[in-house]
């Protein structure tokens, strides 16, 4: 089943592989560098269904900068320089009989102030607050740059926000992408929205899930209106929370329900439920994970991710041994009860270019290393 056709609208995936978006920093100046070509189009010459990128930041002066937990030269979406060189990029996953779609990212809350191609802007805060501080999973040297509250986001600077983002979907549709990506987890800007711990509004753009889940529904439907009704639109969903890993925006499958639905009704096709293992229970009474609670509960396809392919989760990975493992066969079980309809594949793809392939077909698959993080091999 993994290796089937599926179809996303009118995108056609020749399998059920995803490629995860994982934050690269090869760009600078917001300019994929020449090596950013050549490390999409070896995974789609090695039959990955979808290639979603790094993050790219939207046309936003404080969409990216330095992250909590690192960070460096993020690309973009704007400018002819750079809008030329995704051409080349898109062109050539193509050309490798790949697809390939943006994911659109604005950091928010995460962007250490004062970094990023425009460091004078102020960082995007719903409520103007970071978010708990007790359990931060960043290091303590970060935590004097965020905690300090800044002034909430006004009516007008959200508008500027939604048009950014509705910029860099036209233009990734111009340049030959096959959709536009959403990321809407981890705490970024349109998470810190979904997070009642980080959007403690009172106006149209705070309140209950549904509530929350406004800035969302009206960033979806203006890139809906601009891109049209065949672009499609997938949207990243987590629980967890750089600031918090324990964090959740829904506590029960109805608060999930309330939240969604206003995403639905806006015109996302997919959802990318993005969890650390993605086996993990996401509430307690039932063995089904966040994907299969969304697909469940909104009807729409999902992307399941996390641990595929190695021992241990991504956080777990950088002080643990970690080896290469091969846990399809409980991918496909999953898949084959409906939990799930895409796959998406990390740190198994960024250590060999042809996992994928090699699943398929057999072959030695390249050990884990954490050197691999360097490179764009």
């Amino acid at each position: 089943m993994l290796f089937t056709p599926y179809a996303i609208g009118s995108l056609k995936l020749r399998n059920r592989f995803v490629m995860a978006p994982m934050t690269r920093n090869f760009s600078p100046g917001g300019i994929p560098s020449e090596g950013v070509a050549g490390y999409y189009r070896r995974r789609a010459e090695a039959d990955v269904g979808l290639i979603i990128t790094e993050g790219v930041g939207v046309d936003h002066p404080s969409a990216v900068g330095r992250e909590t937990m690192g960070g460096g030269a993020a690309p973009v979406l704007h400018g002819e320089e750079v809008l030329a060189r995704w051409r080349e990029i898109v062109a050539g996953v193509h050309e490798a009989g790949g697809l390939i779609i943006p994911q659109l990212w604005h950091q928010g809350v995460i962007r250490v102030p004062g970094t990023g191609y425009h460091p004078d802007a102020p960082s995007a805060r719903p409520s103007g607050v970071w978010g708990p501080i007790d359990k931060a999973m960043v290091p303590p040297e970060y935590l004097e740059l965020v905690r300090e509250p800044t002034a909430p986001l006004t009516d007008s600077e959200i508008g500027d926000i939604i048009a950014a983002f509705v910029r860099s979907a036209v233009n990734a549709k111009a340049v030959g992408f096959d959709g536009v990506a959403l990321h809407g987890a981890h705490g970024y800007l349109i998470d810190s929205f979904l997070w009642r711990h980080t959007n403690m509004r009172e106006d149209r753009w705070g309140g209950g899930a549904a509530e929350r889940a406004g800035f969302a529904a009206a960033l979806v439907r203006a890139i809906r209106s601009a891109t049209g009704p065949d672009f499609p639109i997938i949207f990243r969903f987590s629980q967890w929370k750089l600031q918090d890993y324990d964090a959740r925006n829904a506590e029960t499958p109805g608060e999930l329900e309330a939240m969604l639905a206003p995403l639905v009704a806006a015109g996302i096709d997919v959802f990318d439920a993005s969890t650390r293992i993605f086996t993990t229970p996401a509430f307690e009474g039932a063995d089904m994970g966040l994907a299969g609670w969304i697909r469940k509960l909104t009807g729409k396809p999902t992307i399941a991710v996390g641990g595929v392919g190695l021992s241990k989760d991504l956080q777990s990975s950088f002080a643990q041994p970690t080896v290469m493992t091969d846990n399809l066969s409980l991918v496909a079980d999953r898949m084959a009860q409906g939990e799930f309809d895409l796959i998406a594949v990390g740190r198994a793809l960024l250590m060999d270019p042809q996992w994928v392939s090699k699943m398929r077909h057999g072959g030695e698959v390249k050990p884990f290393r954490l050197d691999a993080y360097a490179t764009l091999d």
